[in-house]
Order: structure tokens, then sequence, then C-alpha cells
């Protein structure tokens, strides 16, 4: 299963220390879970073919074994962090086809 998260950062919120925590820390311990086969964070950098601002400043794509990874506790610290920038997160939960 795969989970796609669009976010914004929190007003007040720095750029430079969201990207530090989620290199030195979301990053690398999401990615440590059993329960993860794999985590990415990404920053937009524009729409294609448009010189318009994207609706979101950051992209996650976190690949997981099933639902039961999320209420991991490790997971949940991490969660937790990760709350601390966003300004309310969309989950979007996918299968493959």
């Amino acid at each position: 299963m795969r989970i796609v998260c669009l976010f914004n950062l929190k007003e007040g919120a720095s750029r430079e220390a969201y990207e530090a925590w989620a290199r030195g820390t979301d990053i690398p311990g999401v990615n440590a879970l059993g329960s993860v086969r794999g985590f990415t964070v990404h920053r937009a950098t524009g729409l294609f073919g448009s010189d318009a601002k994207p609706p979101y400043d950051y992209i996650e794509v976190i690949d997981i074994h099933g639902m039961a990874a999320v209420s991991d506790p490790e997971f949940q610290k991490v969660a937790a962090g990760f709350g601390e920038f966003t300004d309310n997160p969309t989950f979007i939960l996918t299968e493959d086809l």
C-alpha cells in the first residue's frame, strides 16, 4: 500500500528547520521501521507547463506493508514531530492497478 501526503508548512514554520528535521529524523526514522517498505519526501518546485505556484509545498510517499504500520509506536513518535511543522496535511491512500 502506498500513502501519498500533500502538505504545506504551518505559518511561521521555518523551511530550513523542517527540512533539517526531515533529513535527520523523519526520513531515516520512518525508513528504519519494519512496517515500511520505503519513504521519500519531495519539495514541490513548480507545475509542469505553468508558472503558477504549486498548491502544496511538499509531497511524501510512504510505501507500507499494511495499515497496521501507522499504529506502530515508533511511527507515531515520528508522526508527532511531523505535526509540529505541517498545516492540515492530506493523506491519500492508494493501491496499484
